[in-house]
């Protein structure tokens, strides 16, 4: 039944202009608006809502990992764009990069506290 249906997904903020902001200016994606919510416009044609929620608390989880040919490429051009990457402290690369564990992955956090990546392809 729902196989054919073009589902989307979505995650919560507590502050939609700093969620366009930050979606749009930052990370330079496409962003509209519709009824107070946003949608993000993601490579490939998948669209992701961006919905505001009172009393907003961050996800526990990555919502969105974002592949790149090369994670320190990125991390360096978002920096440059604003971007302050997590640092775990398991993670010893001086950049927040994590490497040897799978692909090389970098976090980060929009300004409602959910946690996003950047991750090599």
């Amino acid at each position: 039944m729902l196989g054919s249906s073009e589902a989307f997904h979505g995650f919560s903020v507590d502050d939609v202009e700093a969620a366009r902001t930050f979606y749009a200016d930052t990370l330079g994606l496409e962003v509209t608006e519709e009824n107070g919510m946003l949608f993000l416009h993601l490579a490939g044609g998948t669209r992701t809502l961006v919905y505001p929620k009172p009393g907003h608390v961050p996800a526990t989880y990555t919502i969105l990992n974002f592949p790149v040919p090369d994670v320190e490429v990125a991390v360096d051009a978002l920096v440059e764009r604003g971007v302050v990457f997590e640092r775990y402290d398991w993670v010893k690369d001086p950049k927040g990069i994590q490497r040897g564990y799978g692909p090389a992955i970098a976090w980060f956090t929009d300004p409602a506290g959910n946690v996003l990546s950047v991750i090599e392809d």
